[in-house]
């Protein structure tokens, strides 16, 4: 059984070597985990899965492979009931809620609910008054009910579930998906360049044992400063017009980098960097950078970061007075490749869907300014971004 688990696994082309196979074997001859399929799932994708970034794809894997094996946890008590009544007032249709009032309202049902999870002892199959599968329960999976609730497994294909009660951790994983805070943290981590700063406050484990031993048995601590990561990011970001479609991805990537990288610098420009930047979107008429400045206010060791669709006029960027604000002096291909001088490790992210590039002569003309430098704001294209970064 477990050899088919393994090549399971290895068909959802998850990285799972022999060695890490064997650990798991292992694991379990030693006794590590009852006979309980939550704690084989647990000591699984603990022994199995060597990224985080490779969890959901686990859990599809696990879940198609073990679907005959129901478990319900007891998940009902740790739901606020406050939080349960919003999130049905906002997702059902004025239908479903009459339905959902036929039975009581949302209280009823939740208390029944709640006294089935304590009554109920095992896995039950048809029938119509407990938590199961293939009935007409109004809790379960797989069967009828016309005013019931869903929890785990498949739908039966009727479509009348009042609420569907299933949820899967890391779902946002694949790399075609859009990313989300904690995604876009997962993937900076590539960037990561640690030394130890400031005061001597944190154990030497190892220089404390091999002086105690050095020492007859005397304790003798020794303490290191602790570590930080010492990368330094400017990060420009355009903002409005086009930019205005991808808020949400920005302000997750934006508060991503404010998190990890404690030496962050950000500007904000529009559309294509010209002679000035801002700080204050709300003041950017009065309270402007000049751009030569932050060119030489910044080393080279700045890792620089362009956040922006690159969809504009391609005269914003190749010509003289192309900006759409006001009669700019230089182009902003000038400008680009004054940065591209001055901070030799640079990216673009890119909101914009990867196939479309090749249809907007702005992104062509500044994939040509910067070669090589430009990624999808996905998952695969941030780590591929900070990989090259860190080079």
């Amino acid at each position: 059984m477990l050899i088919d688990f393994f090549f399971s696994l290895r068909s959802a082309k998850l990285p799972i070597s022999i060695k890490e196979f064997l650990t798991l074997l292992e694991g379990m001859q030693q006794g590590l985990i009852a006979p309980s399929i939550d704690e084989f799932y647990q000591l699984s994708r603990l022994t199995l899965v060597k990224d985080e970034k490779h969890y959901d794809k686990f859990d599809q894997a696990f879940g198609a492979y073990f679907k005959g094996i129901q478990h319900i946890p007891d998940f009902g008590l740790d739901v606020p009931m406050e939080w349960l009544k919003k999130q049905m007032q906002r997702d059902l249709s004025p239908e479903e809620k009459a339905r959902i009032e036929k039975l009581g309202g949302i209280d009823k049902l939740m208390a029944r609910l709640k006294e089935l999870l304590e009554e109920q002892k095992g896995r039950h199959e048809g029938g119509s008054k407990w938590i199961g599968t293939g009935g007409t329960s109004p809790f379960g999976n797989g069967g009828f009910n016309p005013e019931g609730m869903r929890i785990g497994g498949d739908s039966a294909g009727n479509r009348t579930a009042l609420k569907v009660w299933e949820a899967r951790a890391y779902r946002d994983y694949d790399d075609e998906v859009e990313l989300g805070t904690r995604n876009i943290k997962v993937a900076m981590r590539r960037l990561r360049r640690f030394a130890r700063e400031g005061a001597a406050e944190e154990l030497d484990l190892d220089d404390t044992i091999r002086s105690t031993a050095a020492n007859a048995g005397w304790l003798d601590i020794k303490l290191v400063p602790q570590r930080h990561n010492r990368v330094k990011v400017l990060m420009l970001l355009d903002v409005g017009g086009s930019m205005d479609d991808h808020i949400k991805r920005t302000e997750e990537l934006f508060s991503a980098a404010k998190s990890e990288f404690k030496h962050l610098e950000f500007f904000y420009f529009h559309n294509c960097v010209y002679d000035y930047l801002w700080k204050k979107n709300q003041r950017r008429q009065t309270e402007r950078f000049s751009t030569w400045d932050v060119l030489h206010k910044y080393g080279a060791d700045y890792k620089l970061i362009f956040v922006g669709d690159a969809t504009m006029s391609p005269y914003e960027v190749l010509q003289p007075g192309g900006s759409v604000e006001y009669n700019n002096a230089e182009a902003g291909a000038v400008w680009l490749q004054r940065f591209a001088t001055q901070f030799p490790h640079h990216a673009w992210l890119n909101p914009e869907p990867e196939a479309i590039w090749g249809y907007r002569q702005s992104i062509a003309a500044i994939r040509q300014l910067l070669p090589n430098r430009m990624f999808p704001l996905t998952l695969a294209g941030l780590e591929s971004a900070m990989r090259m970064l860190s080079k």
